[in-house]
């Protein structure tokens, strides 16, 4: 999809007509009308106050992935879900992460039977060397981490500020490994 395109189904599914839109980024209507038709663009500077004021990724508005992409397809081992930001908690609960990108990914090393075989990944760009990531939770199977992305980008869609870890496996840390703490389903 264009960015014409992008910007006209985000904007109709945040329930937004043309003129709130214009007012929320301070421009007039028919700027975005001519948008949406295609015949122009925004300036850089607009694009940013876009991406903000939909909560959605420059990636998700510029290069046409609404999400529904997502869930046709089985993980590989390296997804990037385009996003906006969404807050959400780690898998023991230390750590709150505003994230604006969500991976998914196998583990590193040869899991064992009592280790999780894929891990979440959440990545925030508030440090000050730039981004930073944390493990947001452990799964058993590829099947497990799919549901969550998908649930994960579903939220981000619907402009939910914050979402719940639900298929994430309780794991402790031992001896630089990771370990299941119960048996998952």
């Amino acid at each position: 999809m264009s960015f014409a395109d992008n910007l006209q189904l985000i904007r109709k599914e945040k329930q937004l007509s043309q003129e709130e839109l214009a007012e929320k980024i301070g421009v007039s209507r028919q700027a975005i009308s001519k948008w949406e038709q295609g015949s122009g663009y925004p300036e850089t500077e607009k694009l940013l106050i876009l991406s903000k004021e939909l909560n959605i990724s420059l990636d998700y508005l510029m290069l046409g992935e609404t999400g529904n992409d997502m869930s046709d397809k089985l993980i590989s081992p390296n997804i990037i879900v385009p996003t906006g930001k969404i807050t959400i908690k780690s898998f023991d609960g230390k750590s709150v992460v505003n994230c604006y990108k969500v991976l998914a990914s196998k583990v590193m090393f040869k899991a064992r039977a009592d280790e999780p075989k894929y891990w979440l990944i959440g990545v925030n760009n508030g440090a000050f060397w730039g981004e930073s990531s944390i493990a947001l939770g452990w799964y058993a199977n590829e099947e497990k981490i799919k549901n969550e992305m998908d649930d994960i980008a579903e939220a981000i869609k619907k402009g939910i500020p914050s979402y719940e870890l639900k298929y994430a496996l309780k794991v402790k840390n031992k001896l630089l490994r990771v370990k299941l703490e119960e048996e998952s389903e």
